[in-house]
Order: structure tokens, then C-alpha cells, then sequence
């Protein structure tokens, strides 16, 4: 094995973190978990999590904008895909994945991969677990992580995980990623963490900007792009530079746009080199990323869509404008920029705080950043769920800070939010 691995996650300590998980359909988001962090694992400030909290909730009709989920569900083609391929559940039937992944590189014209040879893409249940491995296979005691900050948790779990010094770096003031910052955080790191568009912020990192990075950067580093929500963007997508032989790893999900985050569906692009690399962090992965026949069908069948992405960005920026638009005649801070299905909103007190508040009004948000404590991540639902949002805001910043209404309560634990794996909580 890799000696930058031998102290990170042995098979059979992957073997014990995924028996915490055995409920879960997917390789896990395991970085967390991994008994070579030491400490106890934690949690985004709020306690809430991006896939999903248990919504263990007195009031069946709390609105839930916490977990950047799509309310529209599945599209009726991957459903119809879904109950076709279900029928043929009892074999394996491999060559369901074969031709989600064939459709996927003819999309963004990758190499297709020879018989029997590894090809420039991957298809995971979800992409949490393939951003671990991604994370795990390139970073190590002496390959640190350079990243974002505010930024997603996964990356710094994964450092965490894996004993790699951890080197985050404030975004811009377009709260874009701060490509020459990062790379002159350190001399020579094993990887560049970059979401984009950024979670929590919304907001966009240029092409332009990556592919600095890229022509820049020490030899040896990879820069690795989380897209899973790209979809909702109009920028361009990275996924061409993998198919120039770049040391780029690119992460899309099924679970946004396409509204499939039960389902789990998600790619991994990079060189074949960069993907079996991944074998590196356990001999585990492979058998355990394996997706089921249905999932990949849905994917499939999303992708082959050709309306589904257009309307629905178009849906979620229609709402999310009259949101915005309303907080902004209110006169209420917002963070600029998004281009997601969620925005930054300041709510002049901790986010923990505020979040109880909209609770005690039937609506759950979603959590606060150490970078910026005092905003609040908010999820665009469906215009009605939003309409009761901007009610419930209104009266919750009205309040004093500290003094909550009357209303629904979760059921202790409070904001119990399991993800792929239980990742706990800030203290």
C-alpha cells in the first residue's frame, strides 16, 4: 500500500466504519469516521447535515430547506426507468452501469475506456464516497490539503482522516476560491479542494481561474472539483480537462438537480491513472461502490433528459430570485452571487440560535460556517415552501435574539442528522 495511506484507513479499519453504516445503500463519506482522525468526529456549526437530517419532527408539515435536496423529486423518466429495470433486480445485470457510463462519456466526450481497460469516469452510489477516495488517495502526512474556507466539511474530515496538514484559505471577495492564495499556502501539496459552485456560498470559481491553477501548480498535486451543483449554474464545467490528460479529478451527483438523493447515483472523472488511485486508500472500495441496476437506470435516464436540466435551473433561479428579492426590499443582509439551490442569508446572531427560532416555526434551515457564524444556509424549496419561509424569517428576525415562539419541536436528539455516516457535531 501507498506509504502516505499506511496510517489512514486500513481494510479492516474500513471494514469497522462500514458496519456503522450498514443501513446506508452507498460506499460512505467515511473521513469522518476513520479511526486515524483520533478525535470524535464533528458536525458543520448547527449540528445539521448535507444529506439529510432525520426530520424526527413533531409537525409532519415543517418545510424542509436545510439539506439542498430538490423537492421536485426524480424526473418521470428516471422513475419509468426505475420500474422498468426493477423487473430485472434478481440478476446483476452489469451492463446497466456499462452503458450509464457509456452514455456519460459520450455527453462530455471522454475517452472510452478499451475492453477491459480503465476508462476516464467512474460511476459510484453517490459521490460522497468517491470524493473520500478522491481526498484519501492523493493527501497524507507530507501531502497536505489546500482549501477554501468557508468551504464543504468533507474535505477538511478527509485531512483529518488522513494526518495531512490542513492549509484553509479565505475565499475572495466575490467569495470565488482564492487560486493564488492556495497556491502559495504550501509548496507541495497533495491536492486542491474546490467546490464550485461553493458550498455554502453558492458562488462560482471562474474556469479561467482553475486553469491557472492548474498550468501553476507543483508538480505531483492534484486539483480536485466538486460540482455537485454545477447543474444550476450557466459557467462551464471543468470535465474537459480531464479528457486533456490534466491532474484534475471532477465530482458530479445525481442527487441535486436531477433530485436523486435517495436513489445514489454519482460520477467520479479524472485520468484512468488518478481513478485507480483510489484502490490505494482500501482493496474494500471497489465490490462496496458497487450501484444497483435501478440507480443506474435513473441516471441514465436522466442524463439522456435533454429538458430536465434547463427547466429545472431555470425553476430553482426563478425562485430563488423572488426569495432574494423579498429579503433585499426587507433590507436583510444576503451573500451575493449564488448560483445554486441555496443562498447565505445574515442573521445577526449565531446561526445555531436562529435556527432553533425558524424551528419553533415549522421551518428547518440549514447551519452556519465557523468563517461566517452569523449567516445562515438556506435551501430554495418549492415557491409555497418559500412563501412560508420568508414569513417565518421575517417574524424570527423581528424577535429578540434568544426568544423563541410557541410551535413544533424536534425530538431529542436535537438535529440528529446522519449522513452517509453519523458525523456528529461542533461543540
Amino acid at each position: 500500500m501507498n506509504s502516505d495511506l499506511k496510517n489512514g484507513v486500513s481494510r479492516r479499519n474500513f471494514m469497522r466504519i462500514l458496519g456503522a453504516a450498514s443501513a446506508a445503500t452507498t460506499l460512505p463519506a467515511f473521513a469522518s469516521q476513520a479511526p486515524a482522525a483520533g478525535a470524535a468526529s464533528r458536525r458543520g456549526a448547527g449540528g445539521m447535515s448535507d444529506m439529510g437530517d432525520m426530520r424526527a419532527m413533531r409537525n409532519p408539515d415543517t418545510v424542509i430547506i436545510s439539506s439542498n435536496e430538490n423537492p421536485l423529486g426524480p424526473a418521470k423518466s428516471a422513475l419509468d426507468a426505475i420500474c422498468t429495470t426493477a423487473a430485472l433486480g434478481g440478476r446483476y445485470h452489469q451492463e446497466q452501469s456499462m452503458e450509464t457510463i457509456k452514455a456519460f462519456n459520450q455527453i462530455f466526450a471522454l475517452p472510452m475506456p478499451a475492453m477491459g481497460k480503465p476508462g476516464y469516469s467512474a460511476l459510484f452510489p453517490g459521490s460522497g464516497g468517491p470524493l473520500d477516495l478522491a481526498l484519501m488517495s492523493n493527501i497524507g502526512p507530507d501531502k497536505p490539503l489546500v482549501y477554501g474556507d468557508p468551504s464543504y466539511e468533507q474535505g477538511f474530515r478527509a485531512a483529518d482522516a488522513m494526518k495531512a496538514p490542513k492549509f484553509p484559505v479565505p475565499l475572495t471577495k466575490t467569495y470565488a476560491h482564492d487560486v493564488k492564495a492556495m497556491l502559495a499556502a504550501h509548496p507541495s501539496p497533495g491536492a486542491y479542494y474546490i467546490v464550485n459552485p461553493n458550498n455554502p456560498t453558492g458562488t462560482m470559481t471562474p474556469k479561467a481561474d482553475i486553469e491557472w491553477l492548474l498550468a501553476n501548480k507543483p508538480a505531483g498535486s492534484v486539483i480536485i472539483v466538486d460540482e455537485a451543483y454545477h447543474h444550476f449554474s450557466n459557467d462551464e464545467s471543468c470535465i474537459d480537462l480531464v479528457a486533456k490528460d490534466k491532474d484534475i479529478i471532477v465530482l458530479r451527483t445525481f442527487s441535486k438537480i436531477y433530485g436523486m438523493a435517495g436513489i445514489r447515483a454519482g460520477f467520479a472523472v479524472a485520468r484512468p491513472d488518478l481513478l485507480q488511485k483510489f484502490q490505494t486508500v482500501s482493496p474494500a472500495g471497489r465490490s462496496l461502490a458497487s450501484i444497483s441496476i435501478t440507480s443506474a437506470a435513473a441516471a441514465r435516464a436522466s442524463l439522456q433528459d435533454k429538458d430536465l436540466v434547463p427547466l429545472r435551473r431555470k425553476i430553482n433561479a426563478d425562485i430563488r430570485s423572488e426569495t432574494l428579492e423579498f429579503l433585499a426590499k426587507k433590507n436583510y443582509t444576503v451573500l451575493p452571487g449564488s448560483q445554486a439551490n441555496f443562498f447565505m442569508v445574515d442573521v445577526k446572531r449565531p446561526g445555531r440560535d436562529f435556527g432553533a427560532a425558524m424551528m419553533k416555526e415549522n421551518i428547518a434551515i440549514g447551519r452556519s460556517w465557523p468563517a461566517m457564524p452569523n449567516y445562515v444556509r438556506v435551501t430554495v424549496g418549492t415557491k409555497d415552501e418559500m412563501t412560508k419561509f420568508q414569513t417565518a424569517f421575517v417574524k424570527c428576525m423581528d424577535q429578540t435574539p434568544g426568544v423563541v415562539s410557541a410551535g413544533a419541536e424536534l425530538h431529542l436528539p436535537e438535529y440528529n442528522a446522519p449522513s452517509e455516516l453519523y458525523r456528529g457535531m461542533y461543540a
